[in-house]
């Protein structure tokens, strides 16, 4: 993303990358932060002289923003103090040219910062992975969380939190063993995890053999949907489970929860919500889901 109050030097920026890069622009600060929040650019070039929201506010809010705080700023501007690009830098951008604008060593850096970006971007990845089940785990879980609350709180919209635990897994282990017990978490979690169909959607692992399902813009209704698909696809798996007083196989119980975020209410308030009712499917004999209504939380109790 180019922002510039220039539209000459956003032509320039533009014909220097289209080649290798899609480009979008903004004109001032204000627009910049609503093109970064809703298409998260993977770089900005950012210029620091601006009416209304300079470059130096816009690095700044764009770094106190979940979705946005690891896009790399490249100040891009006709300024050329020490102080000026020490204050760049220690605001958060990684880079600083001074204009005019030389072609080839702003398509240089972009590459460098895009190359180091997705080196970055891996390496972290890695970290968010769960070593045993393959999918996100817990710090990935309440990173996604944080951020989709943001952007269900922005839009105004309702989120739902599905959580899921194996029914007497503990009893698993003991009879089959450690090596059955790690081969039925990752089945069960590769099977929870395809059965979320929208790419905000996600499953990641908890803890244990406890399973968090995050669905943003979801309601009540179709939080359920997913927890009938949930149980139904664990049950379809037919592991033998002679321990279970549930059933003769695995089973997972689950506990949903919806509710509107807000500045007020925090993350936490929805997980809260959703194991007190996995707490309650477990009371209830298991291998089941539960919810039922409470303030600010919606909860219907699935067979």
């Amino acid at each position: 993303m180019v922002v510039d109050d220039s539209l000459e030097n956003v032509r320039v920026l533009h014909q220097v990358l289209k080649n290798e890069h899609d480009v979008v622009f903004a004109l001032n600060g204000e627009k910049a932060l609503e093109i970064a929040r809703t298409q998260v650019p993977e770089l900005v070039l950012l210029d620091a002289v601006m009416p209304g929201m300079d470059g130096f506010a816009v690095c700044a809010e764009l770094k106190t923003l979940v979705e946005t705080k690891d896009i790399p700023v490249i100040f891009v501007t006709a300024l050329n103090g020490f102080a000026d690009e020490a204050r760049a830098l220690n605001g958060g951008a990684v880079d600083f040219i001074t204009k005019p604008i030389n072609g080839v060593v702003v398509q240089a850096r972009v590459r460098t910062h895009l190359t180091l970006k997705r080196q970055s971007d891996f390496l972290r990845e890695m970290t968010l992975i769960d070593g045993l089940s393959g999918i996100p785990n817990r710090r990935c879980f309440d990173e996604r969380l944080e951020r989709e609350w943001q952007r269900c709180e922005r839009a105004g919209l309702s989120m739902a939190l599905i959580m899921a635990d194996i029914d007497h897994f503990k009893s698993f282990n003991d009879y089959y063993g450690h090596l059955e017990g790690d081969a039925c978490l990752k089945t069960v979690a590769a099977t929870l995890a395809d059965c979320v169909r929208h790419p905000p959607d996600f499953v990641a692992r908890f803890g244990g053999e406890e399973f968090a399902c995050v669905l943003p813009h979801e309601s009540l209704d179709g939080a359920k949907v997913v927890a009938q698909r949930m149980l139904d696809r664990v049950r379809a798996l037919a592991i033998p489970h002679t321990q279970s007083t549930s059933a003769p196989c695995v089973t997972v119980s689950l506990g949903g929860a919806t509710i509107m975020p807000t500045r007020i209410l925090r993350p936490a308030s929805l997980v809260t919500a959703a194991d007190a009712n996995l707490y309650q499917a477990k009371k209830a004999g298991r291998n089941r889901y539960f919810t039922e209504i409470s303030p600010g939380v919606n909860l219907a109790s699935v067979q």
